[in-house]
C-alpha cells in the first residue's frame, strides 16, 4: 500500500475498528491514514489509540487521500457528499460503507462519475476477524478493486457479491455480531447460574463460539453434521438441543435475521 493515502469520514465504532485493524496488519502505517469525525473529543482518543492524523474537516480528508471511506451513518451520507464532491477526481476511490445506500443512491449524490465500491464489513474488523461484502461499480477497475480487497482482507474475509445481496449480508455478516453476543452472555448467564464466577463464564462462553466457528470454516463440514458430532444418544448435550428446539431457536434466529434484512431493504428506497 506504498504511497497511497487511505481517509477516513467518520471514526464512530466501524470507522475506528477498520483503521485498527489495518495498522494492526501493517497493511500501512499510521502517517498514511487520516481521519475527521464530528467531535473533537472522538479524534483526540483516535489519535491517543493510532497516532494518524486527524481532523474536523471532512473537506481536508477528501483532498488528501487516495482511498476514501465514507464511514458515516446513512441519514448522513446526502450531506457529507454534498460537502465534498467538488473535492474528488477522477482517480479517486471511493468506500461506501453504510446499510441501505445503493451504488445507485450514491452516484446521483455525487452527480458525476465516480469510482465507488459499495461495501458491508463488521465490527470484528478490530480484531482482524471481520467479513466483508464488495460490490465494485463499473467505473473501478480490476486493480481498484484488488486494492480495496486487500485492504478489507487486511482485518478479515471479502468477497465480491452482486448488490442483489447486499442486504442479505447486512443480515447475515454486517448486523450479526450483536446475535452472537446476546449468546454469548446468554451462555455466561447460564454458567454464572450453575456457580461458576461471571469472568470465567465469559471466557468458556466465548472461546467455545469462536472454536465452533473454526470448526466450520476449517473443516467444510455441515453445521448440522458438526452438531451431530456432539450430541451421544441420550446425552448431555443432545438433552440441551431438545431445549433450544423447543424454545424456537432456528426459528427466532431466522425471523430475527430476516427483519434485519428487510430493515436494509427498506432503507435503500
Amino acid at each position: 500500500m506504498e504511497n497511497k493515502i487511505i481517509g477516513f469520514i467518520g471514526s464512530g465504532n466501524m470507522g475506528s475498528a477498520m483503521i485498527k485493524g489495518i495498522l494492526a496488519s501493517k497493511l500501512a502505517d499510521a502517517s498514511q491514514i487520516i481521519a475527521s469525525a464530528k467531535t473533537q473529543a472522538t479524534l483526540d482518543q483516535l489519535k491517543a489509540d493510532c497516532g494518524i492524523e486527524t481532523t474536523l474537516s471532512n473537506l481536508t480528508v477528501a483532498e488528501k487521500s487516495d482511498i476514501l471511506f465514507l464511514a458515516v451513518k446513512p441519514y448522513l451520507y446526502e450531506s457529507v457528499i454534498r460537502e465534498i464532491r467538488d473535492a474528488i477526481t477522477d482517480d479517486q476511490i471511493i468506500v461506501a460503507i453504510a446499510a441501505g445506500q445503493n451504488i445507485e443512491k450514491i452516484e446521483g449524490a455525487f452527480g458525476k462519475p465516480v469510482k465507488l465500491v459499495r461495501t458491508m464489513p463488521n465490527t470484528p474488523a478490530m480484531v482482524a476477524e471481520a467479513m466483508s461484502a464488495l460490490v465494485p461499480n463499473e467505473n473501478i477497475t480490476e486493480d481498484d478493486l484488488s486494492l480495496v480487497t486487500r485492504i478489507f482482507e487486511s482485518f478479515g474475509k471479502a468477497e465480491v457479491v452482486p448488490e442483489s445481496l447486499m442486504d442479505a449480508v447486512t443480515g447475515v455478516s454486517g448486523s450479526s455480531p450483536a446475535y452472537v453476543y446476546m449468546f454469548i452472555e446468554a451462555m455466561a448467564d447460564a454458567a454464572v447460574a450453575d456457580g461458576m464466577p461471571r469472568t470465567q463464564a465469559y471466557k468458556f462462553a466465548a472461546q467455545s463460539v469462536l472454536g465452533a466457528a473454526k470448526m466450520v470454516l476449517e473443516t467444510g463440514k455441515h453445521p448440522g453434521e458438526l452438531k451431530d458430532a456432539v450430541c451421544s444418544p441420550g446425552g448431555t448435550t443432545i438433552a440441551a438441543v431438545a431445549k433450544l428446539e423447543e424454545g424456537g431457536l432456528r426459528n427466532t434466529v431466522i425471523q430475527a435475521q430476516r427483519a434485519c434484512t428487510e430493515k436494509s431493504r427498506e432503507m435503500s428506497k
